[in-house]
Formats: structure tokens, sequence, C-alpha cells
């Protein structure tokens, strides 16, 4: 993981630029009165913010879109991206006046516009990244060899997350649900992704509730196995853009700019998957398998900048989780959500199709593009005797993509379904006992399909 930038300046600096600073509304100020830093916070790993991070970035858009402006203008336009591991770091630095603009997830995005209100720099929702209308882009794992098989063994044990976080937030509503307190019923250590992904190995934690991609990196790499997926809960969750409105409000062209660079972003993710995956690889060091099973075309991730209803509808309900957490008193969703700069970017621009059923999806070694198929059998048909990169296949009940052979398979007659978890093929094996439903190894599987 890639350590945050030094922040810091010399202060002589410092002194120079803080008049300048503050006349142009810029979070780092400007070298000249014809030269303009924006600073953008993003999270490189947290990989369904790609389009307005780690993607962005690397396809230069944004930069494009600025030295257009800058022709315009007669100014030099620069960019400052910042990398972080969470949201949390990237509030802290946009309530002190020095990001502009930044994406992070829900519950985070909760946070950014409490301390807004709070330190009297407000800040506004402008758009979304990427989305998971039932919630599966946070998921509980644990050990590969570990017994605990379902959320309620979790009972008395030491679970990592990171509090505060839409992952926390998965974690807190699940345990509720299964009856357990979130507070007394378990050992929650808040930690750091790759902390708790340490922990995880180290053995000093018995599970992991994290979000994208650090679940599906630790089950690829055989050192997870999942214990819950998050869409079981059925509410949405979703990582957006937000800005300090005071930069709105003073250079409302560039937050245009800034999200025209993000259509267009999302726009190359949707129509070169693949090549978006790699890209994304590159840049994070994560395996473009892992990117792919959040970004890819059936990925647990949608991406589309609208703020939809669902989306901002399922903030009003997470209010009360962090509340409950002491972590914001009341939030006003409906006063943080701005849509009126994504309304001026996308004018003429026909809307994205909302999120579709996933598709089971083969990536062969040395191909630019995958192969889908209606059913899992079929893949694991295809897929036998292949030179296979990654088979990726949905559960049969939340639909959450995962890889197929660290899937849990049920036959049931001729089919073969795939399961994220333990406990939800278990449960579907039992409901189904009157058709033969059974829960089969991915070799059975595979041989089965053949």
């Amino acid at each position: 993981m890639r350590t945050p930038p030094a922040k810091a300046l010399a202060p002589a600096l410092v002194l120079l630029l803080a008049p300048l600073a503050a006349a142009c509304g810029d979070a780092s100020g400007a070298d000249s009165p014809k030269t303009v830093t924006v600073t953008v916070g993003y999270q490189s790993k947290t990989i369904n913010t790609v389009t307005a991070g780690t993607l962005l970035r690397s396809l230069g858009y944004f930069e494009q879109e600025l030295a257009a402006r800058g022709a315009r203008e007669g100014v030099t336009y620069e960019v400052d991206w910042q990398d972080y591991a969470t949201g949390a770091p990237i509030t802290a630095q946009m309530t002190a006046g020095k990001i502009d603009i930044g994406s992070m997830g829900d519950f985070p995005l909760l946070i950014n516009a409490a301390r807004g209100k709070e330190l009297k720099q407000p800040t506004s929702l402008v758009s979304v990244t990427g989305y998971n209308l039932r919630g599966g882009l946070n998921t509980v794992v644990t050990a590969p060899g570990s017994p605990l098989e379902s959320l309620a063994d979790l009972r008395g044990k030491k679970v990592s997350t990171s509090v505060g976080s839409a992952a926390d937030g998965t974690l807190v509503r699940a345990l509720q649900r299964a009856g357990i307190d979130p507070d007394k019923g378990i050992q929650k250590l808040n930690q750091q992704p790759s902390v708790g992904a340490s922990a995880l190995q180290a053995g000093s934690a018995d599970a992991l509730s994290q979000f994208v991609a650090w679940p599906g990196q630790l089950a690829y790499e055989g050192k997870a196995k999942a214990l819950y997926d998050g869409a079981e809960l059925n509410l949405p969750t979703f990582h957006g853009v937000t800005v300090r409105q005071d930069f709105a409000r003073e250079r409302p062209g560039v937050l245009d700019d800034f999200l025209r660079s993000q259509l267009r972003a999302t726009d190359h993710l949707r129509a070169r998957p693949v090549a978006a995956a790699e890209a994304v690889a590159k840049e994070t060091g994560l395996p473009a398998e892992v990117v792919y099973l959040y970004n890819g075309a059936n990925g647990i991730a949608t991406f589309d900048p609208a703020l939809r209803p669902e989306l901002t509808g399922a903030l009003k309900q997470d209010v009360p989780v962090l509340k409950d957490a002491g972590l914001v008193g009341d939030v006003d969703v409906d006063a943080f959500v701005d849509p009126e700069p994504l309304r001026r970017a996308t004018a003429g621009r026909a809307p994205l199709p909302a999120a579709a059923p996933a598709r089971s999806e083969l990536w062969l070694k040395g191909q630019q593009e995958t192969r889908t198929y209606d059913s899992p059998r079929e893949l694991l048909k295809a897929a036998r005797g292949a030179d296979v990169r990654a088979a990726y296949v949905p559960d049969a009940v939340t639909g959450t993509l995962w890889f197929a052979d660290r899937a849990v398979w049920v036959a049931e007659g001729a089919e073969l379904r795939a399961f994220v978890t333990a406990a939800g093929a278990k449960a579907y094996a039992e409901a189904h006992r009157d058709s033969g439903a059974r829960i089969v190894s991915y070799s059975e599987a595979t041989g089965l399909a053949a």
C-alpha cells in the first residue's frame, strides 16, 4: 500500500501561498496568479472509486479537461492527487481546507457531511462511483481453515473492521439480524484494512469485515474464505464523490470538468472492462483478476455517477447506525446531496442502465475479452481443460459474483449452483433436500458439469 504523500510545505512557502489560497479558494493555493492547483483525495485500493480516482488519474481525463479550460482562461491548472487507505483522512483534509474533491464510501460520506458542518467547512455529495443495490461490496471473511461457518459463530470472537466504514456498518447490521449485540457480543478490533488482513493471517483476529477489494483479494490468494456476503442484507451500498462547498461555489467550472472526466472514465470502464482492470492493477499492485471481480462487466460494483434515489435513500437508513455508534449526530441527507453539478455535466447524455443480473464469466489467459455463460454449469464445462486466468460465478441467491474455485457448490439434479459462503450453500441444500440438493467440492462440480 502506498503511503500518503507528505502534505507539509516549507514554512516560508506556506506564508507566501496562504493569501493566494484564500483568494482562489483552492485547497493548496496557487504558485502564481496564473497557476491553480486542484487537490483530489482518493483511495487507490478501494477499487469501486476508480472512476474518480485510480483509473481517472491513469487516463488523464481530468488534466485534459483542465488544460482546455486553462487555454480559454489563460490559467495553468495542476492536479494534486493524494492517495489514502480509507475515507477518514480525506475528510480530515477536506475539513482543514486542504483537499477540494474526495471519494469515499457511504458511511464515511455521512461522517464527511457531519464533520464538514461541525467545522464550518461544509461538503456536498455530487456523484456516485460504484454501487451494489444489495450491499455485496462488503464481506466478512475468516481464515481458510477456520471452524467458523456462519455469522452466529462470531459470538465472543475477535473481529477486525474499520469503525465508521461501510464494512463496519455491514458487520453491525448483520450481527443485529443474527441476534448478536455488535458492542458486547464480539470483541471488535478497530483496524486499518491492511492491519486487519495481517491480524487475520496471524490468528490475532478470528474474522475480518472489510470493503472492496480486501475480501476478494484475500480469498483469491487463498488467505481467507467468505463467512458472510454483505448482499444478504439487501441494502444498497456505494461510494461517491464529495466536494467542499466553498470550492464548488468558487470554481463551479472546475467541478463540472471533474464530473465530465468521471463520466468519460465510466464510459471507458464499461466499454473496456478488461483493459480498465489491467490499468487499475498496474497502478495499485492488486491482481487484475481481483479488480475484475468487482469492476468487470458482471462485477459486484456497477459504475454510474447518477445519484439514484435508492442510494440516497440508503444514506438515510445509514444515519441511525452511525448515531448509535456515536460517530455522528443528525445528518440532513437531503441538504448534503447536491444534484445540480452532475445535472450540468450530464446535460444531453442518456441515462446509463441500472445494474443487470450478473452472469457467469470466464477469462482465459492471453485474452483481452471475457466470455459469458447463462449458467455456472456451462461455465464449468467451458473451463474444463482450458487455460483459465479467472472464472467468476454469481451466488445463486444474492447474485454476488465470486471466484468459481473459491465458491461453495451445490448439486441439485442437473443443476450446479454456486454460493459465496458455506452458510448460504448449507441453507439452500437443507431447504431443497427433497430435490436431492447436496454440497459438493469444486472439483466434483467440475466433473459433474462435464
